[in-house]
């Protein structure tokens, strides 16, 4: 595969043969190398006027050593995609550690560079098994559907614009560094994930070569809603138009309450349906106890219910859960995507629809 489009057809080709396996979570890899602030700072913000340890998308600048190693541990667990380490690389969420916009695009497409060079590596190893680069862009620490005063409905701390402008300085970047395809991830606010949307539609306008998206919505709790209270159906009308590659959940919930959310857009989504929970719920102390076979032994019902065509783990997860998972999945026919009747389908929080 010589050229992105060459890939975009792989990735397609491949969504029919089998189910895909994403990566799994990275912020439980970082936290077990034990970095010090010095290894978060690295040269370039060796004095830069806050702490920077924690902010875990800034390796992709300072070690980008840690970040490689971690895209080859993902894919020799079996992975077919790996996410960059971008989750929180917007100009909005970096404020927090007082990166500059400048500095905030290096590392998207830094970030891209590096798992773009390990997925290209182990295509090459593995040529029957091609490799892909999901470029992650996360929901940012802000809502633009939530007041940020309880005494104030029509309170926010953003703009819609100012979201969007973010995201378009994001994917930007990811385009330039050689990533396959967008996934907007953890998405508690369908807004923001319209703003994500937009960023990305108009790149493709300006001429720049359109890539697919994927769309990965969050089921806060039981109640079967997104942080922003739309039900799972709801949600994909929302973002139907957008014409993703795939849509899905992650994050928030494990595998045992997840899954009657995916059964519910695998129901009405004529596209892939992608799913990679969390290691189980957390425990007190925030740590998750959930044992690979058993994240595994969720999705391997799941697979085999023809509910799904990717899956993959979100946090707490390891490159063991994933290997787990990929074995489980292997030789399981994808779920086949429905045929759905002509209707006119609207949202809100729940939603509608009308048939002739």
């Amino acid at each position: 595969m010589t050229t992105r489009q060459d890939r975009i057809a792989a990735l397609h080709a491949a969504a029919r043969e089998r189910i895909l396996v994403l990566d799994g979570s990275w912020g439980v890899m970082i936290q077990r190398r034990e970095l010090s602030e010095a290894e978060f700072r690295g040269g370039r913000f060796a004095d830069h006027p806050v702490q920077l340890k924690g902010d875990n998308d800034i390796l992709c600048l300072t070690r980008p050593d840690v970040v490689s190693d971690l895209h080859d541990q993902y894919f020799a667990a079996g992975a077919d995609i790996t996410e960059t380490n971008t989750f929180s690389a917007t100009t909005i969420a970096q404020e927090d550690y007082r990166l500059s916009p400048d500095d905030v695009f290096d590392l998207n497409r830094e970030g891209a560079r590096l798992a773009r060079a390990a997925a290209d590596a182990w295509t090459a190893k593995e040529p029957g098994k091609p490799r892909f680069v999901a470029g992650a862009i996360g929901p940012t620490n802000r809502m633009l559907s939530m007041s940020s005063d309880v005494n104030d409905p029509g309170a926010r701390t953003v703009t819609f614009d100012e979201v969007y402008d973010a995201y378009s300085h994001q994917v930007r970047a990811l385009n330039e560094g050689g990533v396959d395809l967008y996934l907007i991830e953890t998405i508690t606010d369908t807004l923001n994930c319209k703003a994500a949307i937009k960023a990305i539609l108009d790149l493709a306008d300006e001429g720049v070569e359109p890539l697919p998206i994927w769309i990965s919505g969050t089921i806060v709790d039981r109640s079967g809603r997104t942080l922003s209270g739309q039900t799972a159906e709801a949600f994909w009308h929302s973002v139907r138009h957008a014409k993703p590659f795939a849509v899905g959940f992650n994050c928030a919930l494990g595998g045992e309450l997840m899954r009657p959310f995916i059964a519910e857009l695998s129901r009405v989504a004529d596209t892939l349906v992608a799913a990679y929970p969390n290691a189980g719920l957390p425990n007190a102390m925030g740590d998750y106890d959930e044992q690979p076979h058993e994240t595994a032994h969720f999705i391997e019902e799941w697979a085999r219910s023809g509910l799904v065509n990717i899956v993959g783990g979100c946090c707490g997860t390891t490159p063991e859960h994933i290997r787990h998972v990929a074995d489980e999945v292997a030789g399981v026919s994808p779920r086949a995507i429905p045929e759905r009747p002509v209707a006119m389908r609207l949202s809100g929080l729940e939603p509608f629809e009308l048939t002739a």
